[in-house]
């Protein structure tokens, strides 16, 4: 694909990293768009809570427009969706029903659903949950771009009637993430939002290693976790990094964590942008374990996996510092090497040809048989 797409994104946030997942990759992915030469237009409801924490008021790459209520966004937008090349409805838009609606019945390009929450949108449809997406959406965009890979996009194809699901899984923008020469502040840190399916977890492979060597130093990067919740005296807390603050974060551990939603280790081949991060740093991860990591990064060489608090003591005590560099750096190969932002943008150009030549191809096919009768 050589010509330039115009494309609107309706995203939960872009402005606003606070407790919010998507914002880095949405950047990521609109840094890669434009680097390609496409115009993207970002659109996000103004809602409080965002509005109020925003990291990232103006976009270097795109355009961000906000809007108040849906009768604006119509008002306002109408034309940019109408004209639009492509139009991408995100997971977890505010009114993500009557946006997807609007954009199936305005546009006249490629519609798309990009989930970044796969599992989580689909046990909410399991369970009559349509708070962002209805099954006759999911049946009604040209294209489901999905966070999990994997034998869910079949499924999300013969359950959900989705016209074709393709991978698009989170991604690092390389320019942002890289190694630094830096002291190494703790032994283990992690980045994660509060959840209750992956506290024991942190509790299992941070908390408990913390409380059996005082020597340690950890630390827990994120928001909402309980005010009541005790914390060993040598893990330090903070509610929120910046996103540009992000690099020195993970090059001043020796390792890192990663942690994963009980909904997406059922689902498998579902990962987190902070691994792609993480890695690119050349930290090394001590993860958790889910069907599919290895297709990402190889267990032994690349990452490090833990089930158990004595993993995670064996590999702090355990593993020279040439081994964890040399672990850090082979991670950090293979993403540049398949998951950056860029190598999303050829992705996502790429389903958009195999769409459009499926359109060509039953055209043809059409016009075909009307010429044979």
């Amino acid at each position: 694909m050589t010509n330039p797409l115009n494309i609107v994104i309706f995203g939960l946030s872009i402005s606003s990293s606070w407790g919010n997942g998507h914002a880095t990759t949405y950047r990521a992915l609109l840094h890669a768009l434009s680097a390609r030469g496409h115009n993207v237009l970002f659109l996000e409801r103004d809602v409080p809570w965002y509005a109020e924490n925003r990291d990232l008021p103006k976009l270097p790459h795109g355009v961000l427009h906000f809007y108040k209520s849906i009768a604006e966004l119509k008002r306002k937008f109408r034309t940019k969706v109408r004209t639009a090349d492509v139009c991408i409805v995100g997971s977890y838009v505010p009114d993500g029903v009557e946006v997807g609606d609007w954009v199936n019945r305005t546009a006249t390009g490629v519609k798309a659903f990009y989930d970044i929450d796969t599992p989580i949108t689909l046990a909410k449809l399991r369970s009559h949950d349509h708070s962002y997406v209805t099954p006759e959406l999911v049946a009604a965009f040209d294209l489901y771009l999905s966070f999990t890979g994997g034998p869910l996009l079949r499924k999300i194809e013969t359950t959900y009637k989705a016209k074709m699901a393709r991978p698009l899984y989170c991604s690092v923008d390389p320019l942002q993430y890289f190694p630094e020469k830096t002291e190494s502040k703790w032994d283990l840190g992690y980045m994660g939002t509060y959840s209750d399916d992956r506290q024991p977890a942190l509790e299992k492979l941070l908390f408990t290693p913390a409380y059996r060597n005082a020597n340690y130093k950890m630390i827990v990067a994120g928001p909402l976790y309980p005010k009541e919740l005790e914390w060993p005296s040598n893990v330090e807390h903070v509610t929120h990094i910046a996103p540009d603050e992000h690099r020195r974060f993970y090059n001043s551990q020796r390792f890192t964590l990663n942690l994963t939603r009980a909904d997406m280790i059922r689902a498998g081949y579902s990962p987190s942008v902070r691994l792609f991060e993480a890695a690119a740093c050349a930290t090394p991860i001590i993860s958790d374990y889910w069907e599919g990591l290895e297709t990402f990064l190889q267990p032994g060489r690349e990452i490090l996996i833990a089930s158990t608090t004595a993993d995670v003591t064996r590999y702090l005590s355990d593993i020279s510092a040439l081994e964890r560099r040399q672990i850090g750096e082979r991670g950090r190969a293979r993403i540049l090497a398949e998951h950056t932002s860029a190598h999303r943008v050829l992705e996502l150009e790429s389903f958009i040809n195999e769409l459009l030549d499926r359109r060509h191809s039953i055209t043809d096919e059409q016009v075909w048989t009307g010429a044979i009768a």
